[in-house]
């Protein structure tokens, strides 16, 4: 049996993009089965931190072809310092993913330019570029239990989920640091963000390791380690706003090969004529596992808030419901007819996480294909007639129909870069400044006016002979010549919209990176915790016979 993707039209939307969940094609899950499946070495090979928390650590890992090293440093800063706003100027930790194990003149030319980040000088070494700020009251919790000889509180934890937060996690080139093109050749590197996420999983062992150091230099012999449960539970925390919104607008490629390859999965093992007993029995545990996740989700966001509610009550309903689908005829796609049929957005797309779970050797060599050369020319077709430009526009594009750009609310709001911070800012087109300087983000209403424009031009004509009269269309006509191949390349909905919320861009990203418990703090930033409930270095790699600081 042969399925088809599920449309783009379905699939591409905003609605559906901000009910998206981790599966395991997600980067750092994808990550996290190479290093264990190549017999990845760990070592912690630096750790000259003071009983206070402060110093630096180097936390050391090595795949089979190369050596990859976490700088850690951890600095005091004054309480009115602490910011997760990118305009900050110092925080809690700062570091640099490694390529290689630092050299003391190494380390110390680290010392003296990590913890500026973007201020400070880096090198071709230097692959990745972090900072974060801890959760303080937390971070203090946990520490003051530990060394008293006891448990921190178990609620405390699953309300907030990590002890650390990264403000910003820089590759390709940013600052002076190792372009893409560097690494882009190594296996263990080549999918998309591999890099930060390695640096990123280090971060959580480095956090957890830097707690318990504070508790047992406070209690001495009555501290206790962090329960094991509990310090796998913990993740790494991120604040992410309006700068990482237009990526699933700007890389059309990428994105498109990402959402094909999770669509293709999903076909995949919806076709599958029986599920096993064993995988029967790992989706069930999957299903155990997120509901545990869901129940430990918080958030005050008034949207949010209830779809984690109905998400409870949807995997509530699909555990009771789950038993005769498993045995039916198809079982996979029993299951997601059934969520198409019973749950909201937030349980369907659950759902599509849940049934990939168990179908591992179906699916995983799909996260080898997410990556995608940007740097490749697509030259406009300036021989295509306008008449089979014009068709092929009504049929790919369809759904800018949608949208009535007369109505000012469909055209409310404007992207443009701030000239401060050289990030995407939004802007409200009736009551700011700025709209002259808009980037091209407006995909539908552009679309929309390429097609009103092609409408008064001979069939018979060529686009190259339209392009030459109107040149101010040459980029919406590029970018739809790229998506008539490549049909996930497009949101398709309208992003200037007075009712559209970026953070359903946001969490449509951060759900491929492996991100969960979002938690919107606006329509425009959320945080969200990385990691959370994955394996740490010591469990999934081997000993470094390097020497293992105490």
């Amino acid at each position: 049996m042969t399925l088809a993707l599920r449309s783009p039209d379905s699939v591409m939307t905003l609605e559906r993009l901000g009910a998206a969940h981790p599966t395991r094609l997600s980067f750092l899950r994808a990550l996290l089965r190479r290093i264990e499946a190549e017999g990845w070495t760990y070592a912690r090979t630096a750790w000259e931190i003071d009983p206070e928390g402060f110093g630096h650590a180097v936390l050391t890992v090595s795949s089979p072809r190369s050596t990859y090293s976490l700088v850690a440093f951890s600095t005091p800063l004054a309480d009115e310092m602490r910011t997760d706003r990118v305009i900050a100027e110092a925080w809690d930790t700062s570091y640099v993913l490694y390529d290689g194990v630092p050299t003391a003149a190494e380390v110390e030319r680290l010392r003296a330019n990590a913890p500026r980040q973007e201020a400070g000088r880096f090198t071709e070494r230097d692959l990745v570029l972090a900072r974060a700020n801890k959760s303080v009251r937390l971070f203090a919790h946990v520490a003051d239990s530990l060394a008293a000889g006891r448990q921190p509180d178990a609620a405390l934890l699953a309300g907030v989920g990590y002890l650390m937060r990264t403000t910003a996690v820089y590759g390709n080139g940013k600052f002076g640091i190792a372009d893409r093109d560097r690494i882009a050749g190594r296996p263990e590197l080549a999918g998309p963000f591999r890099a930060e996420m390695l640096a990123v999983w280090l971060i959580r062992t480095f956090t957890l390791d830097l707690v318990e150091h504070v508790a047992v230099a406070r209690g001495g012999d009555r501290a206790v380690r962090l329960d094991p449960a509990l310090r796998r539970s913990l993740g790494v925390g991120n604040s992410t706003g309006l700068g990482m919104a237009p990526f699933l607008v700007r890389h059309p490629l990428l994105v498109h090969r990402w959402f094909h390859a999770r669509e293709t999965a999903l076909a995949r093992v919806r076709a599958v004529p029986v599920a096993s007993a064993k995988q029967q029995a790992d989706f069930r545990a999957a299903l155990g596992a997120m509901r545990s996740t869901v129940a430990r989700w918080h958030t005050d966001d008034p949207v949010q808030a209830p779809r984690i509610a109905g998400l409870a009550s949807d995997l509530d309903a699909l555990a009771a419901a789950a038993g005769p689908l498993l045995t039916a005829p198809a079982p996979w796609d029993a299951l997601y007819r059934h969520a198409e049929a019973n749950l909201s957005l937030e349980g369907q797309e659950s759902v599509v996480a849940l049934i990939l779970e168990p179908n591992g050797a179906l699916v995983d060599d799909l996260a080898d294909t997410m990556d995608a050369d940007e740097d490749a020319v697509f030259p406009i077709d300036g021989r295509m007639t306008v008449g089979d430009f014009r068709a092929r526009l009504h049929a790919a594009y369809a759904w800018v129909r949608r949208f009535d750009f007369a109505d000012p609310a469909s055209e409310a709001r404007f992207w443009y870069v701030s000239e401060e911070k050289l990030e995407p800012r939004l802007g409200e087109r009736q009551a700011e400044e700025g709209a002259d300087r808009e980037q091209p983000l407006a995909v539908a209403r552009d679309v929309s006016r390429l097609i009103d424009a092609l409408g008064a031009e001979p069939a018979g004509e060529t686009v190259a002979a339209f392009l030459m009269r109107r040149p101010a269309f040459r980029h919406v006509v590029r970018r739809a010549q790229i998506a008539l191949a490549h049909p996930y390349a497009e949101v398709r909905d309208n992003l200037v919209a007075a009712t559209m919320r970026p953070v359903d861009l946001l969490r449509a990203k951060l759900a491929f990176f492996g991100a969960s418990r979002f938690d919107p703090r606006s329509d425009r930033w959320l945080r969200i915790a990385l990691f959370a409930d994955a394996p740490f270095p010591d469990e999934i790699c081997r000993a470094s016979a390097e020497r293992m600081a105490s």
